[in-house]
């Protein structure tokens, strides 16, 4: 049987769910210490703050036989930014569908126009793309942490943001007083989100969407506090599953507070979260071009691995 390409989001809620639910495993089951970046389920947890049904939607797969192969995530309208099973990377007859979809927009894929595709680097695709005229797109630093040993401390107050941790933690009457707590926790957190990044759309209520996300089962939210009590940074964390490794998406740190290594101490708490959830490794992704992010996360002890590219096509 040929690759069959498909969306979750193409039934009803309930078919979308179960769909994402699918490729969402598959993301866990490939992911690799040592192995090339690619795709992780927290960039679709992250995506959740959007709505399941719009998260499904976003998603497309590519199967054979009934085996996922290959895991796309429209992460905007003109970036798709895939994972592909690693004993598939050099299957020639999934390349060339995935090559092929890419590139024709009435596959239903990426529109018309420029658009990038990112791809596992050890994947012949990359080179498929360039071969047919796709340009090399900008420069990502990927950077990892092996998280078999103990991580430093953060150096300052971390709470978990969740109003379920904070339910487990209390009883009776003291549980609305928790809520209320928590809750402030969540709008901290959404605050300094926004603060952080010029062009954010985050609310309350995408907090509250990607939390009830299928991959925020094994997530955490934290907030970072400087010594008056102000909440200065964040950080959400995502496990693959014990054994795994974990991914940072995103990191943010107010602009008021940029300065003081709060950056770093709120990604060691992260670091140290993912442990807890048993992830063999952190990693994140940045733009080369944001030489403070890399710096950030050098200073927490992230080692700096080989440049990665977008292929871009630009007609």
């Amino acid at each position: 049987m040929s690759v069959v390409l498909g969306t979750p989001g193409a039934g009803d809620r309930g078919d979308a769910v179960d769909g994402l639910a699918d490729a969402v495993a598959a993301l866990r089951d490939w992911q690799r210490d040592g192995g090339a970046f690619q795709l992780h389920p927290g960039d679709v947890g992250w995506f959740w703050r959007f709505g399941a049904e719009a998260t499904a939607s976003a998603v497309r797969t590519w199967s054979r036989d009934g085996r996922m192969l290959a895991v796309g995530l429209l992460d905007g309208p003109d970036l798709l930014r895939l994972a592909i099973a690693p004993e598939a990377r050099q299957d020639d007859e999934l390349v060339r569908r995935l090559a092929s979809d890419v590139s024709d927009p009435t596959n239903g894929v990426l529109p018309p126009g420029v658009v990038s595709v990112e791809a596992p680097s050890d994947s012949s695709l990359l080179g498929t793309l360039t071969a047919q005229g796709w340009a090399v797109g900008e420069a990502w630093t990927p950077l990892h942490l092996d998280l078999r040993q103990p991580v430093a401390d953060a150096g300052i107050r971390v709470e978990v943001v969740g109003v379920e941790l904070a339910e487990a933690r209390v009883a009776g009457a003291r549980v609305a007083e928790a809520r209320v707590a928590e809750a402030r926790l969540a709008e901290a957190r959404v605050a300094i989100q926004r603060a952080s990044f010029e062009r954010s759309t985050f609310t309350l209520e995408r907090w509250r969407a990607m939390v009830a996300g299928l991959p925020y089962a094994d997530a955490r939210c934290l907030l970072g506090f400087d010594e008056l009590g102000t909440p200065v940074a964040a950080i959400t964390v995502w496990s693959a599953g014990v054994g795994k490794p974990g991914l940072i998406e995103p990191l943010a740190v107010h602009p008021d507070h940029r300065g003081h290594r709060f950056g770093t101490a709120i990604t060691l708490a992260g670091a140290a979260a993912l442990r807890e959830l048993g992830s063999s490794s952190a990693m994140v992704c940045t733009e080369s071009s944001n030489v403070r992010a890399v710096a950030t996360y050098k200073s927490a002890g992230f080692e700096e691995r080989a440049e990665i590219h977008d292929r871009v096509r630009s007609i």
